[in-house]
């Protein structure tokens, strides 16, 4: 039972992500490099910032479980 009610908060987080990110875009930070056809994207700031929320929320997942 309480996997499902870990499951179902994790997606939700997941989804709240997913709607901010639509409208925020690309951080700065956020490295394009277009040579030709191929473009290359390097999110090091977006990374960094979905690591600390991620650590965040697992601690507190951790502590009062």
């Amino acid at each position: 039972m309480e996997i499902s009610k870990l499951l179902m908060t994790l997606g939700g987080i997941l989804l709240l992500i997913g709607v901010i990110w639509q409208f925020v875009g690309r951080l700065p930070g956020d490295f394009v490099f277009k040579k030709g056809n191929v473009t290359f994207y390097f999110p090091i700031v977006t990374s960094i910032i979905v690591s600390i929320l991620l650590s965040v929320i697992f601690y507190f997942i951790g502590r009062f479980k």
